[in-house]
């Protein structure tokens, strides 16, 4: 048996179980298993533990992590990505000046509720499940904390920007792009997503699967 931990690029496509599920086959044992879901379109750093490894999960899971996201000004999606319905679309108007203040103001802990979309438990059920069955169920607030919320590219002429952020367990990104374009006032979806750091774990040392 393998012990210990290995940095996995995930790839587009791929959910963080059917990553674990090809490990499994690659090693040939089942003692294996991921520490923090990335969504099927999102790729980067999952750091996957081996036999007795698997007692880290739990401690990794709660390290920071980094991100690097790309955000849809004026449209807003039912899963807070370009990958789901839209269900609005608006005006942009806002200069590169609105941008940098508005997501500044979202660095430091803050409530954030969870999508309908995500592996949340409410009352035993996960939320995707629900929202598959085009149900919403009500969610409680979770506090989260953004360490770092850096803007990059600002293509304000394509709607766009890019960011990095770094945060603390259980930040889903694809919220946070919803709650800036709603501060902004005309929406927004997360466009891209890509983890680039899991504590000392990093994008540039992640292996792929082949």
């Amino acid at each position: 048996m393998v012990n210990g931990i290995i940095n996995v690029y995930k790839e587009k496509g791929y959910t963080s179980f059917d990553v674990v599920a090809k490990m499994r086959g690659i090693f040939g044992q089942k003692k294996i298993g991921h520490t923090g879901t990335l969504d099927p379109d999102a790729v980067g750093v999952l750091p996957v533990c081996l036999g007795k490894g698997t007692g880290l999960v739990s401690m990794i899971t709660d390290w920071t992590k980094t991100y690097e996201a790309v955000m849809l000004l004026g449209t807003t999606t039912d899963t807070q990505d370009t990958s789901g319905n839209v269900l609005t679309k608006s005006v942009v108007d806002v200069d590169e000046r609105t941008v940098l203040e508005v997501c500044s103001q979202f660095e430091g802990e803050y409530e954030q509720i969870p999508p309908m979309y995500s592996a949340v438990k409410v009352n035993g059920k996960r939320l995707y499940e629900l929202a598959r069955q085009g149900k919403e169920v009500e969610r409680k607030a979770r506090r989260v904390h953004i360490y770092t919320c850096d803007i990059r590219d600002i293509a304000l002429a394509k709607n766009e920007f890019s960011m990095e952020v770094t945060c603390s367990k259980g930040t889903y990104i694809r919220t946070l792009c919803q709650d800036i374009g709603e501060k902004l006032g005309c929406g927004a979806a997360m466009a891209s997503l890509v983890r680039t750091q899991v504590d000392r774990f990093q994008l540039e040392d992640a292996l792929t699967l082949e």
